[in-house]
């Protein structure tokens, strides 16, 4: 089915007001972009946090008439916001595999490996692969918070370990994990997609067996290694449950974390975890703790 695309500033508009009337008026799908280079950091829970200079893109199908769109458009929101309206024609393609064509594979460390289900096998006889396609989950290693999860991840010896993946999305870094010799690992995710693709994205991996998936209201067994990769300040809200998580001694990998965060972070865990090392990529940080053999200060 082909689709055309109308895109305006926000402007002054409300972002509620331009949803309301889009959808009213058949749009298939509403995407807001940067029209500079601002950085939006961490909403709190419920906000919808827009950048100053904003782009909406909204699409349609052919089946309602252009003309018709804007003139409705007007109507709701005023001719004076649609004065610099521009619409344009979209080819329907396959959208999943026009992803992939930008999709390779890519190596984590010495060994670790994430390719594309349809890449040829790395060079590396020794190589660990994981296999994975873009999906509606999270995490596919090509953000900087997954990669440093990723490479740390590949540096601890997991060979028999029980490991927690806390917001697992696609359910990449315990896959991860599985395959770099993790005995079980507990996949914990509010969203039933994210648990559902980590379970589909494991069996593809073969590793399903040793893949448990969770709510976050259900008890986590104390395991030997914790990954979390969400941010800063869920991180710091999630202190008492990802301790818990982490039995005497247990690695802990804490990633999506700007490194202006960073400090503020480690402090909040530091009365129960060594602080082992702090890896960075562009404007990200990944923190490597350890937990100490006493329980330290009371909860």
């Amino acid at each position: 089915m082909p689709f055309y695309e109308i895109e305006f500033p926000l402007a002054n508009l409300s972002s509620e007001a331009i949803e309301a009337a889009l959808h009213d008026l058949g749009a298939q799908s509403i995407t807001y972009v940067d029209r500079g280079d601002e950085p939006v950091l961490e909403p709190r829970p419920g906000e919808v946090r827009l950048w100053s200079d904003t782009l909406v893109r909204a699409l349609f199908d052919t089946a309602t008439d252009p003309a018709q769109t804007l003139g409705g458009l007007a109507a709701r929101l005023g001719t004076a916001a649609l004065g610099a309206a521009r619409l344009r024609p979209v080819a329907d393609q396959a959208w999943e595999r026009a992803w992939l064509v930008d999709w390779k594979s890519m190596r984590f460390g010495p060994r670790l490996w994430v390719c594309p289900t349809t890449a040829a096998a790395p060079p590396d006889a020794d190589a660990v692969v994981v296999r994975l396609d873009p999906g509606l989950a999270f995490g596919t290693g090509t953000h900087p918070t997954t990669a440093l999860c990723l490479e740390a991840l590949a540096r601890i010896e997991l060979k028999a370990k029980s490991v927690v993946d806390y917001g697992c999305g696609s359910g990449l870094l315990a896959i991860a994990a599985l395959k770099l010799g993790a005995a079980i690992v507990t996949a914990v995710d509010l969203d039933p997609q994210a648990l559902t693709a980590s379970r589909e994205n494991a069996k593809r991996n073969d590793v399903d067996a040793a893949l448990l998936t969770q709510s976050p209201d259900a008890p986590i067994a104390p395991a030997d290694c914790v990954v979390a990769n969400i941010l800063a300040g869920t991180l710091i809200e999630l202190r008492p449950v990802l301790t818990a998580a982490c039995r005497a001694g247990a690695q802990l990998l804490l990633s999506g974390i700007l490194q202006t965060q960073a400090a503020e972070v480690a402090k909040v865990y530091a009365p129960w975890f060594d602080m082992v090392t702090t890896e960075t990529r562009d404007d990200w940080c990944c923190l490597h703790a350890r937990r100490r053999g006493s329980q330290g200060p009371p909860e």
